[in-house]
């Protein structure tokens, strides 16, 4: 079984190095999502909150693109800048997935573009 890699218009990758997302066998492997605005190519404004909430928007637009969905998520990974704004990033993310998927969070001295929030989801693809 070989990877498939997934290739979204509405999401263009940083650079050609990776696919947003890749499917081997019935899982779905999403890259690290920034809170980038697709139509403008930059971080939005308003903080790291604010750049969860974007970077999990980008990660549905994905998965639904490769036929999945957030409810199909099992495992997300997030890196985050400040720790200390977890409660705030939490309550975003209760709303994404209320089906609670197994979830690592990691605060990183610096993430690339200068962004505050990277995200990387499994989902299956069935």
């Amino acid at each position: 079984m070989n990877p498939i890699p997934i290739a979204v218009a509405a999401i263009p990758p940083g650079n050609s190095t990776y696919s947003q997302a890749t499917r081997l066998g019935d899982l779905l492997f999403v890259s690290g999502q920034l809170g980038v605005d697709p139509s403008t190519g930059a971080l939005v404004a308003g903080g790291q909150a604010a750049e969860y909430r974007q970077a999990l928007e980008n990660i549905k637009t994905i998965l639904e693109a490769a036929g999945s969905s957030l409810a199909q998520v099992a495992k997300t990974t997030v890196y985050m800048t400040d720790v200390d704004e977890l409660s705030a990033l939490n309550e975003v993310y209760g709303a994404y997935f209320p089906h609670a998927p197994a979830k690592t969070g990691v605060e990183v001295r610096r993430l690339s573009a200068g962004a505050r929030i990277e995200i990387e989801v499994i989902a299956s693809a069935v």
